[in-house]
């Protein structure tokens, strides 16, 4: 088995990409070696010391370290990935989903469905897939007076670079096709 690794924006993260499917739908961003009980896979990457987080997207996992070396601690984490997968083992604990409870639910106004509906189809097709080639990825998490409020996941969060994604690129795009749109946060 071979196991791609690239940079990302986020000089804390990096992405590996094992060749096959890793998250059959959806994405899954684990914070805490609590939350790693979900998935074998996350569990074995936080028993790596420096590990500190760990995001699956469809096919690849980004890997965040808060403290170490990655010609250090890249061995050992392709080791646990690759012995992982040719275990044959579930990606996810049975019952576990994809799917978090703990995210908040969305919020705007009845009145602004149309301009949140553009928003989100903007964020879908022109946002999230160069979001996710750097290891990553974006929610759409509210809209309220000009302001639409967005959740860096993966690489993205905690990214030295995050800020200048959001004022520079998503905020003129949206900004371009909805001019009601004043500003966009990170939440």
């Amino acid at each position: 088995m071979f196991i791609e690794t690239e940079a990302t924006p986020n000089p804390a993260s990096l992405k590996f990409l094992p060749g096959r499917s890793v998250m059959q739908a959806g994405t899954l961003e684990i914070r805490s070696q609590e939350g790693a009980a979900q998935s074998p896979l996350a569990a074995a990457l936080f028993e790596i010391p420096g590990v500190s987080g760990v995001y699956f997207g469809a096919d690849f996992i980004t890997v965040t370290k808060s403290a170490g070396e990655w010609h250090e601690l890249k061995p050992v984490i392709l080791g646990a990935i690759m012995e992982h997968f040719v275990s044959g083992a579930p990606l996810l604990v049975e019952g576990a989903s994809a799917d978090p409870k703990d995210e908040p639910d969305e919020f705007f106004a009845p009145e602004d469905k149309e301009t949140v509906e553009t928003i989100k189809e903007l964020l879908e097709t022109r946002v999230r897939p160069s979001v996710a080639g750097d290891g990553g990825d974006i929610k759409f998490r509210g809209y309220r007076d000009g302001v639409v409020y967005l959740a860096m996941k993966g690489s993205c969060s905690g990214c030295p670079s995050s800020t200048a994604t959001l004022r520079h690129g998503i905020e003129n795009l949206l900004r371009h096709y909805l001019p009601v749109v004043q500003m966009v946060e990170q939440i």
